[in-house]
């Protein structure tokens, strides 16, 4: 039997812990509330902040006893950030749609639920929304651990004139949904390019004779799974309630740490946070090694590459754009000196982004 006079204890400490963290909520989001007061007099219209908030979630983190794991500090203070931030005024945010998308889950992630989410139609709806001042950040997926670079992303980086203000990521759990009551009596799939490939394996052991086909996001794809019993979708479990969907099979992927990484887009650029990255794009003049050569003042200043990433130019016989990941912010020092002789040396080049590391 428990001991009900410590039980009686124990719970009135924690009605106590809960009063505290109630006025020492409502206590931040005053200081919040006033800071945006303090930018609004001297002209300043940003709410959002990339570099402070990293640097917020990193300090908590390090803060922790170990008592409660970081994911779950980390969801509670961006939840907390999230209010503060909407004390001030609510961002809005464009994700690829419709409704229940792993960008919207992303971004949700990222900017808490104290946001406008607006749902467009494709990744370049999403770039064309921010640029145009409907919404004042976009999210948008870059890159997966299983099929590599997301090339409509890439393509709309290089085009647009949006600036890189931050990254997240985010582990990609697929499952089977439909509304047919087993796999067996599924006759098509119906998902993003990107989720069919990271699925590639499991389907043709699982479904062999269920024909493929990509639409626009996987929530699509469920939409559409809700209207008929011979389709299924890949998808997100949360999605499954949301469209009134069968969870036939789940971690459908064929890696267990599938990881898509998403990336925030705005009109403006984000001073150094102290743990940053700064994404390029550039080509090489035409000539053997010109990648090589072009590339040596990374290696000759030490600065960390952790990507690459090849395109087609669109411009000419398999010419090529790269776009390249690195550690640091285009402000410091050793950076901003190896930037500068790299845009000397290149065909073309451009920065499109420094901004804060995820903080996972």
């Amino acid at each position: 039997m428990p001991d009900e006079k410590e039980l009686e204890f124990l719970r009135s400490q924690i009605d106590e812990v809960d009063a505290t963290l109630v006025e020492l909520l409502n206590r931040r989001v005053a200081l919040a509330a006033r800071v945006g007061e303090i930018k609004r007099e001297s002209g300043e219209s940003l709410v959002y902040r990339p570099e402070r908030e990293a640097q917020i979630l990193s300090h908590v983190r390090q803060l922790s006893s170990g008592a409660i794991s970081d994911e779950s500090l980390l969801l509670l203070f961006r939840e907390i950030i999230s209010a503060c931030r909407g004390a001030e005024s609510r961002t809005r945010v464009a994700v690829l749609g419709p409704e229940g998308t792993y960008t919207q889950a992303a971004a949700l992630k990222h900017f808490g639920h104290q946001v406008d989410i607006h749902c467009a139609l494709s990744i370049e709806e999403v770039f064309r929304v921010v640029t145009g001042g409907d919404a004042d950040y976009g999210t948008v997926p870059v890159e997966n651990t299983i099929e590599g670079g997301v090339s409509n992303t890439l393509d709309a980086l290089f085009e647009s004139d949006l600036t890189i203000c931050g990254e997240i990521n985010l582990p990609i759990r697929h499952c089977l949904l439909s509304k047919a009551e087993s796999p067996q009596a599924v006759k098509e799939v119906l998902a993003h390019v990107q989720a069919l490939g990271q699925c590639r394996r499991w389907l043709a052991a699982n479904l062999p004779a269920a024909s493929q086909r990509s639409v626009a996001s996987n929530a699509e794809a469920a939409r559409l799974a809700a209207r008929d019993d011979t389709l299924a979708a890949i998808a997100g479990e949360a999605v499954a309630e949301l469209y009134d969907l069968r969870v036939l099979e789940r971690g459908i992927q064929d890696m267990s740490e599938n990881t898509t990484r998403f990336l925030v887009i705005g009109r403006r650029d984000v001073p150094p946070s102290g743990r940053d990255k700064t994404s390029i794009v550039l080509s090489a003049r035409n000539r053997p090694g010109a990648l090589f050569d072009l590339l040596q003042p990374m290696a000759r200043h030490g600065i960390d590459l952790t990507r690459i990433e090849s395109r087609p130019a669109r411009r000419g016989r398999f010419e090529y754009l790269f776009f390249v990941d690195m550690a640091g912010h285009r402000a410091d020092g050793l950076l901003a000196t190896a930037l500068a002789e790299l845009r000397d040396n290149a065909a073309l080049f451009r920065v499109l982004g420094s901004y804060p590391m995820a903080v996972d």
